[in-house]
């Protein structure tokens, strides 16, 4: 059986597709190119489905979560305060899996953030 082997892109419709390019660009350092093509490093990608009714991707309205891997959750949750980002206060520890926090981007996407284990 042919199978996929790895996510090929991910995205997102925009009000200002510059502006919210600019934003994970200038936040997150997601430094895709004119494309679009973004080079990341190896490691693993979850792929998980969650109940229709869960509160776990915000607003009850976004049907995907984009979750980007980091290294230091916490510089990144400041680097992400200090710009002035709607970073949520909370933070989460799973044995064995990592940290997660969260920050909305401009246009209301939550979006998840990893330190994995």
């Amino acid at each position: 059986m042919e199978r996929v082997i790895g996510i090929g892109g991910y995205f997102m419709r925009a009000t200002d597709p510059a502006a919210l390019n600019a934003w994970y660009r200038d936040c997150l350092g997601l430094d895709a190119d004119e494309h679009g093509l973004w080079r990341q490093e190896p490691g693993g990608t979850v792929f998980a489905t969650f109940e229709s009714g869960t509160d776990y991707f915000g607003s009850r309205a976004q049907q995907t979560m984009l979750n980007f891997r980091v290294r230091d959750l916490d510089a990144m949750l400041a680097q992400l305060r200090a710009k002035g980002a709607d970073v949520a206060e909370e933070t989460q520890d799973m044995d064995g899996i990592g940290r997660f926090g969260w920050v909305t981007d401009p246009e209301g996407n939550r979006v998840e953030l990893w330190q994995p284990a």
